[in-house]
């Protein structure tokens, strides 16, 4: 029976002899409290070694598919015989699949608004750009792609600012309680200095206090701090999750990638292979073995025939011998894996004709309609974290006398980054009888970094000068000034003659 208080050791037996990662590869650590795991520092040390041992070792294998470095075709030996091509050709699919997720969903930054309060929207506008908010949400979207999963940490820096910032997701994990809630409880972070007797120092950040350990290599704990505290009133570490089970968005195509890989480095070695073809000579020949043998290395072989009858002699005849290549087959074998890599990444195939260029963003909105699905699971998660992030800030602010707003009144808008066609928005506008000032128009020009100084220049390059534009206006004060002459002249006349009636 599996435990509920303490880390959990129980395990279920598979048959999972041909999964890349094991089912301890990605679970969530859940314990009673964090005062229960200060105080029972050795089950603190048997996470610390299941993060280590399990699942480091699977987020340390998708940074190798991101980074190119596909480790399936790069380990083992391909070919039987030493002399034969033995080519590695890795194609980086995890790359293309996060960085086309991560620029779709937040290549246009995001945007934190708070209604009916300008102060609280400049608070918020000023601590986005002091700590590079569009950049920091950037790289955390790209670890949710990459490992499923992303951490970041809330602190006061030396000059008791707001700071908040990326932690590698290889070495820190969050401990939730046993509850249904799920409410995190501890978030650790050990950092091994390899100049340093290679010491590793473990973080633990509760809801109230950091505490420091050193990390000897046989996992032994010793307390190096724990008088640090902190007023954030939650733990200082958020973890961004990608979907419910953490999962990469290429992790569930990892073979189809290895499959490729394996095709093209098979194409690459044939063409090698094909221009090294051993020669074979048929004819009536005798040669020993230590000549056969000195042909061989030669990449030519000499076999003797038996003659035909008498006074009739053998025929010589020489050929190559290589493997027969299907181009047509392998060609589409190729193709329906990068097909199928693309179907279950629900990311589109920019070399497929059907996706055309001349397309507008309504049009591909369809061609994306998968994507869409994974989007709006992603938005509600990280928009959940975010939340955090602003309340963990707001309970902060509010010891600190800083100031204090409603998380729940912050408006979080995400804008899918969709090649638009400007061209078919203002024909609609102008239909509809709409009408833009000169500003906006010069603002639509990329050309134009500043609409305002742009007016300015063309009213002063006018051949009208500013002497005629003040004489424009004096001659309206002048008409204006008649008219109202007029209109009190009439309404005199008017009085006048309404007293001669009576």
């Amino acid at each position: 029976m599996p435990k509920t208080n303490e880390f959990e050791t129980t395990s279920y037996e598979y048959n999972t002899s041909k999964k890349r990662f094991s089912n301890e590869a990605n679970r969530h650590y859940t314990y009673s409290s964090a005062d229960d795991l200060l105080n029972n520092t050795d089950d603190l040390i048997k996470i610390i070694r299941h993060h280590n041992e399990y699942q480091q070792k699977r987020l340390y294998e998708l940074r190798e598919y991101y980074l190119g470095n596909n480790t399936t075709i790069l380990k083992g030996k391909r070919r039987r015989e030493e002399h034969l091509a033995d080519n590695r050709a890795t194609h980086n699919f995890a790359k293309y699949v996060s960085q086309f997720i991560q620029g779709y969903m937040i290549g246009v930054p995001l945007k934190t608004t708070y209604s009916d309060d300008d102060d609280i929207n400049e608070m918020l506008r000023d601590m986005n750009r002091n700590n590079d908010a569009d950049e920091h949400n950037s790289d955390l979207v790209l670890d949710q792609s990459i490992y499923g999963r992303a951490y970041e940490l809330i602190y006061r820096n030396i000059n008791d600012e707001i700071r908040f910032t990326q932690l590698d997701v290889l070495n820190t994990f969050v401990i939730y309680d046993d509850t249904v809630e799920r409410n995190s409880i501890a978030g650790v972070r050990y950092i091994r200095n390899q100049f340093q007797n290679d010491t590793t120092k473990v973080y633990v950040y509760t809801d109230s206090r950091i505490v420091v350990y050193d990390l000897d290599d046989s996992f032994n704990l010793t307390l190096v701090d724990d008088s640090q505290t902190h007023s954030f009133n939650g733990v200082p570490i958020i973890e961004y999750e990608n979907n419910k089970f953490r999962q990469g968005d290429f992790e569930d195509v990892l073979n189809l990638i290895d499959l490729y890989d394996s095709a093209e480095s098979d194409t690459a070695n044939y063409m090698q292979d094909l221009n090294d073809a051993m020669l074979v000579i048929k004819g009536n020949l005798e040669i020993d073995t230590k000549e056969a043998q000195k042909m061989k290395e030669k990449n030519i072989l000499m076999l003797q025939t038996e003659p035909y009858g008498e006074g009739r002699q053998p025929q010589a005849d020489a050929d190559y011998i290589y493997k027969k290549y299907d181009v047509g087959g392998t060609e589409a074998y190729k193709s329906r894996i990068e097909n199928d890599i693309h179907k279950f990444t629900n990311t589109p195939n920019m070399n497929d004709e059907r996706f055309a260029g001349n397309q507008s963003g309504e049009a591909l909105k369809y061609k994306l309609f998968g994507l869409e699905q994974v989007r709006s699971i992603k938005e509600r998660l990280f928009k959940k974290s975010l939340r955090d992030r602003y309340r963990l800030i707001k309970n902060i602010m509010k010891v600190a006398s800083e100031g204090e707003f409603n998380v729940n009144d912050i408006d979080i808008t995400f804008t899918p980054n969709l090649p638009k066609s400007l061209k078919d928005e203002i024909e609609a506008f102008v239909k509809l009888g709409g009408d833009l000032s000169d500003e906006t128009k010069l603002s639509l020009l990329s050309f134009i970094e500043n609409p305002q100084e742009e007016m300015e220049r063309i009213k002063n390059e006018s051949p009208r000068s500013e002497y005629a534009y003040r004489f424009d206006r004096g001659e309206q004060e002048e008409i204006d000034r008649i008219t109202d002459a007029i209109k009190d002249f009439n309404q005199r006349q008017s009085e006048v003659s309404n007293d001669a009636e009576t």
